[in-house]
């Protein structure tokens, strides 16, 4: 098809591209046309095959058939058209003499019907300048586009209900099972019947690799609940897309009372793999530009990302590690944490190592457990069990590239933009949030978001983050407080939200904070994600 043409050329020992006649522009992955000129005037042309070394990490955790750990993934930035960066292997060469900026050349591994482009050092001592930025991290907001009216989506709608399942570690119970007990509570808590229920909303709506159970259409089926409106899927503002998506179902009258759900049972999923009662997904066939090179893990994508940022601004392992020893604290007053240990500085630097930087504690927690929330209208919601939280603003525009490889160089792709497009939506500041439950699947996530929300400047997060003190629960702002994916488990952005609603709650027990009035939330990234800002009713 339209990419035989890449996966084939090392037959030759020859590397090409698509290329733009209009404006010479090299144009990866293959496209119907350029992204820089939208034109259409596309060739396959052949290149030098050198390329500068923009990134890499040195995996230790994952292996592949014929690719054993360790080994190094990498990004390389073409030589013809840097804009262009390739997901490879670096080969021939110790991982320890690699420098960004060294320059390497392509060599072809022949994998059946297939040829692998990987590169190796040329031998030349000179280190190119750093790959330019598509767009400078501090600018992001230059290219935020003014609301389009005065009429505010995020004014006619509120959180009336939040719910959690039983959640663990190989809790060994079919997900819809969670999925219902999540939504039993969160419609309890709103003090609604299933009957008031008139939307379903749930990200990503897919049952494989442990991520669900299969959206509205299951649990429909179970529960009969004839909605007026229903979404899922994954091109949505993160896990947190569900909720925005039934704001704005509330907000055009399509729903009254929507329940938002996400389920995850990745730890059951991967003891069924091992017991030979589940089949491991796909095959030797990939659309994947970064699995053929072993980057089979968000790990290595977002660690690239990282990598450069420690180069960048002198970020340090012990950076990442104030973020994990942070959320472990608060995962210690919170019962339903699965890791509640006091963790040290000396017990995240001697963890196993993962993929560099990243070792075993700046990685979630893989789980079984379900959350949800109910959307209502504010009309409605003044009137149930409990005090509304109030949305005050969101933030989902998509400002750089959505490619994993070809995006955001020193953050974690689709943060910058999403936090620039929130300030543009609200009168109030980063000064003015008490505390932020933002993603942290790794904990270079949480690190980006701070960054992108203004809690500190770009680049400044190793001075801010130094000693974990700005980010404890009596700090400058409060991060995580229910300890996060990194110890309460990986729920992805609903539990972020749950927390959220429960600190403007004030029910938050002994990991409370006090007086707190908004608060902010983040979801996803390496794919579309999406920020909320919430507050109580003032």
């Amino acid at each position: 098809m339209d990419t035989e043409f890449f996966w084939t050329s090392g037959a030759d020992g020859q590397l090409r591209f698509q290329q733009c006649q209009d404006c010479t522009a090299l144009v990866h992955p293959p496209a119907p046309l350029c992204r820089q000129c939208r034109g259409h005037n596309i060739e396959i042309k052949p290149v030098s095959g050198r390329a500068t070394l923009s990134a890499f990490t040195v995996n230790h955790r994952f292996s592949l058939p014929g690719l054993p750990a360790s080994y190094v993934v990498a990004q390389v930035a073409i030589e013809e058209d840097p804009r262009v960066r390739l997901t490879t292997n670096v080969v021939g060469c110790n991982p320890d003499e690699l420098t960004l900026g060294q320059q390497l050349e392509v060599v072809f591994e022949h994998a059946q019907d297939v040829w692998l482009p990987v590169f190796r050092p040329t031998g030349d001592t000179e280190i190119a300048p750093r790959v330019a930025d598509e767009i400078a991290p501090a600018d992001f907001a230059r290219f935020v586009r003014p609301p389009v009216s005065g009429d505010r989506f995020e004014d006619k709608s509120a959180i009336t209900g939040i719910g959690a399942s039983r959640l663990g570690r190989r809790l060994m119970v079919p997900p819809l099972t969670l999925t219902v007990e999540a939504c039993e509570a969160a419609v309890a808590d709103a003090g609604l019947t299933f009957a008031d229920i008139d939307g379903l909303s749930t990200y990503p709506s897919m049952d494989a690799v442990g991520m669900g159970e299969g959206g509205v259409t299951a649990l429909e089926g179970v529960l009969g609940l004839r909605p007026t409106w229903i979404n899922g899927g994954m091109d949505t503002f993160g896990p947190g897309g569900s909720v925005i998506a039934a704001m704005m179902a509330v907000a055009t009258g399509m729903a009254r009372h929507v329940l938002c759900f996400r389920t995850l049972w990745e730890a059951t999923y991967s003891q069924l793999m091992k017991e030979g009662k589940l089949s491991p997904p796909g095959g030797a066939r990939t659309t994947s530009w970064q699995m053929p090179f072993g980057a089979t893990s968000a790990a290595h994508t977002l660690a690239l990302n990282a990598q450069r940022h420690f180069a960048r601004y002198g970020t340090t392992r012990e950076t990442l590690g104030w973020i994990a020893i942070n959320q472990r604290a608060n995962a210690a007053l919170n019962p339903t944490a699965i890791y509640r240990d006091p963790m040290t500085m000396a017990d995240y630097l001697s963890a196993r190592p993962i993929t560099t930087p990243f070792g075993l504690y700046d990685c979630d927690v893989p789980c079984d457990g379900a959350v949800a929330v109910i959307v209502s209208t504010v009309d409605a919601a003044r009137d149930l069990a409990k005090k509304p939280v109030l949305f005050e603003a969101v933030g989902t525009q998509i400002i750089e590239r959505t490619d994993w490889d070809q995006t955001t160089m020193t953050h974690e792709p689709q943060v910058l933009g999403q936090s620039a497009h929130l300030w543009t939506r609200t009168s109030l500041r980063a000064k003015d949030v008490d505390v932020a439950e933002l993603y942290d699947g790794f904990t270079f996530n949480c690190l980006s978001w701070l960054e992108a929300l203004g809690f500190c400047g770009i680049g400044e997060a190793k001075d801010f983050l130094d000693g974990g003190k700005n980010i404890a629960r009596d700090g400058i702002i409060p991060l995580n407080t229910h300890g996060g994916q990194l110890s309460h488990g990986r729920t992805h952005g609903m539990g972020l939200i749950h927390e959220a609603v429960t600190q403007l709650r004030g029910e938050a027990g002994d990991r409370q904070v006090k007086d707190a009035r908004v608060a902010v939330a983040s979801s996803g990234g390496l794919t579309p994600s999406g920020v909320l800002l919430m507050r109580t009713d003032t």
